[in-house]
């Protein structure tokens, strides 16, 4: 079956250079929309593998409309593209629910590189068909359901992905680098803020309402996962 991708891109030069890349290096089914509106029907109406959308788009932009599609609870992997490449507008772009940032002008290799990184993460989320468990914490991983206690937690999906990470790496200080790396698919050099930012929403939901904390802070270097202080 072909991997079939969504581009959100106001340019049209642009968006058909990307559709007819796409189209013969993934062998991939590709619609392509022009702004955030239509972005936005056209992702609720379908199913995709994969989003590519820029940020500078008319009506909604690209950080609006990724904020919305995760507030709709669409779970595909959204890629952001950009030619704001300062670190905190990527970190804007990832607070806002997308799986990665890839600055323009870009490497059309790099591009299916980055591709193809998402999709792998995605297709072993979908088809790992067991529990993971730590102390009264546990995920399942075929329902995509957090349980803590008895207690549902409801949570994003790189909120998910984030403590399914923690839960697979328990009682080891874990750094922040390689916390972006492994969640985000991230290895450059970006602040490590968006992984702060979203260790502090899972304390709120997974320990905040709990006597036993799980999430400690080792500090300067990172976060460890263990059931004792």
């Amino acid at each position: 079956m072909k991997m079939k991708i969504l581009i959100v891109e106001d340019e049209p030069k642009t968006a058909h250079s990307l559709k007819t890349y796409l189209e013969e290096a993934c062998d991939a089914e590709i619609d392509c929309a022009f702004d955030g509106y239509s972005g936005k029907r056209f992702a609720q109406q379908n199913h995709y593998d994969i989003i590519l959308t820029d940020v500078v788009l008319p009506h909604i932009n690209g950080i609006e409309l990724c904020r919305q599609l995760r507030e709709l609870h669409i779970k595909v992997p959204i890629l952001m593209l950009s030619a704001l490449y300062q670190p905190e507008d990527k970190v804007v772009g990832l607070n806002a629910g997308a799986d990665d940032y890839l600055s323009k002008p870009f490497d059309f290799q790099e591009l299916v590189a980055r591709l193809q990184a998402l999709m792998r993460r995605a297709n072993n989320t979908i088809i790992a068909q067991n529990k993971l468990t730590f102390a009264d914490l546990t995920i399942d991983l075929s329902s995509l359901e957090v349980w803590r206690n008895n207690t549902k937690i409801i949570l994003t999906p790189k909120e998910f992905a984030l403590l399914e990470f923690l839960v697979r790496n328990p009682n080891r200080v874990i750094p922040k680098a390689e916390i972006l790396e492994s969640v985000w698919g991230l290895n450059e050099d970006i602040n490590t803020n968006v992984v702060e930012v979203y260790v502090n929403y899972i304390r709120n939901k997974v320990d905040k309402n709990f006597d036993q904390k799980l999430i400690h802070t080792h500090f300067g270097i990172g976060y460890i996962l263990k059931n004792k202080n």
